[in-house]
């Protein structure tokens, strides 16, 4: 089964990084990951002043807004999909994430199967 795993970062320190954990620890991670041979694919995200956001109202206007503007101090960083047997495996993997230390968080979301 496919779970996505959504890395939020929390605290951002003065290099733009999260204090809790180290390039060298998500190296370790993503060579784990791959080594389990769990990987789909995951990605980083580009700085959140990149960001875009589209809004369509009922009438099918579009209104286009630099940034996410979330009520949030929390960043979506990054994601992985991972092929796993089971959700206690996703959370597992999701718990040996560097973004879930300290103030970071990963949801773990099931990818929905529609049949094709």
């Amino acid at each position: 089964m496919k779970y996505m795993l959504l890395i939020h970062s929390g605290a951002i320190d003065e290099n733009g990084g999260a204090a809790e954990c180290s390039v060298e620890d998500w190296m370790a991670y993503d060579k784990q990951v791959r080594d389990a041979g769990i990987l789909v694919s995951s990605e980083s995200l580009a700085d959140l002043v990149t960001a875009t956001t589209v809004r369509v109202d009922p009438a099918g206007g579009r209104t286009v807004t630099d940034g996410p503007f979330a009520e949030t101090r929390e960043v979506l960083g990054g994601f992985y999909v991972i092929d796993v047997p089971d959700l206690d495996a996703a959370l597992d993997w999701a718990a040996r994430c560097p973004g879930a230390r300290g103030s970071g968080a990963v949801v773990v979301r099931p990818i929905a199967d529609f049949g094709a």
